[in-house]
């Protein structure tokens, strides 16, 4: 290849690249939420791989099920990998409150970053700090 194709080449190249702009890429969370499996036996509803949710939100397991107990007002017990639910809880509800969780005790509200860690200074006062962008959020409630 010659030096004039070479040049040739590359603006042709930034021209294409000016062309796609910001579509080229597609903004996408790394943050990997498995979906819910719930499963009725009885009068209790189970839900299967809830382990796998504070793992990959890196909360407290004890935390995330005291909020889901007083969302759903209801009593439920960590049996192993699963948590156990009194009464029957439809499966569309734990996705919407596992998505509010994330919204209001992991994301950061500054960059939207879902790498952030829980700090407390005075025992009903809590912060979010983002390890992405350092903000610093107050947050309400004692579920984070």
């Amino acid at each position: 290849m010659t030096k004039a194709q070479s040049a040739e080449y590359e603006s042709l190249l930034k021209r294409l690249q000016d062309k796609l702009g910001g579509t080229a890429k597609k903004a996408r969370s790394r943050l990997e939420i498995p979906t819910p499996q719930i499963i009725w036996v009885g009068k209790n509803t189970i839900f299967r791989n809830f382990m796998d949710f504070p793992k990959a939100l890196r909360r407290d397991p004890e935390k995330l099920l005291l909020y889901l107990n007083k969302e759903l007002a209801s009593a439920g017990y960590i049996a192993g990998e699963r948590v156990i639910f009194l009464g029957r809880k439809t499966p569309s509800s734990f996705g919407a409150l596992i998505d509010r969780y994330i919204k209001d005790y992991v994301q950061c509200p500054v960059c939207g970053s879902p790498d952030t860690h829980t700090e407390k200074s005075k025992p009903k006062v809590a912060f979010l700090i983002c390890e992405a962008c350092g903000a610093k959020s107050s947050i309400k409630g004692n579920y984070a």
